[in-house]
């Protein structure tokens, strides 16, 4: 996994999680990387601050060990301790978000544009990281 630092044509800048640098070229080319703030597909690599060696050596793969196992285990634990609702997610969201039902964990499928608009209306949301091993497959 490889990390960029993007920013958007309107400046926004967040983190971008790529299998490889080929990987985010094909996403950008294809026009699917997307703004999580603003939703614009105008995206690309922000200037990022060079890792710089230090005298001590990390093992690279140890720590991608400990970002797989972290990320696995946060999965788990939502699916374990949340309700799945699919792609009822926005509209189970709302319900819970102005009491019109139990409140309860949940996790489930909504396109970026529903995502956007529920953090318009206050309502507390996180992506779920990706499943690497699905990935892997």
């Amino acid at each position: 996994m490889i990390v960029y630092n993007l920013k958007c044509a309107n400046e926004h800048e967040f983190e971008g999680w790529f299998r490889s640098g080929a990987a985010f070229d094909e996403q950008a080319a294809s026009g699917k990387l997307t703004c999580p703030m603003c939703a614009t597909h105008h995206v690309e690599k922000a200037i990022m601050a060079p890792a710089v060696a230090g005298t001590k050596k990390k093992d690279a793969s140890a720590e991608l060990r400990k970002m797989r196992q972290f990320v696995s285990g946060m999965r788990k634990y939502v699916k374990d301790n949340a309700d799945y609702v699919g792609a009822k997610f926005p509209e189970e969201a709302r319900k819970i978000h102005y009491g019109e039902t139990e409140e309860r964990h949940i996790y489930g499928e909504a396109t970026l544009q529903q995502a956007k608009e529920l953090i318009e209306e206050g309502v507390d949301l996180s992506p779920l990281p990706p499943d690497l091993d699905e990935e892997a497959n």
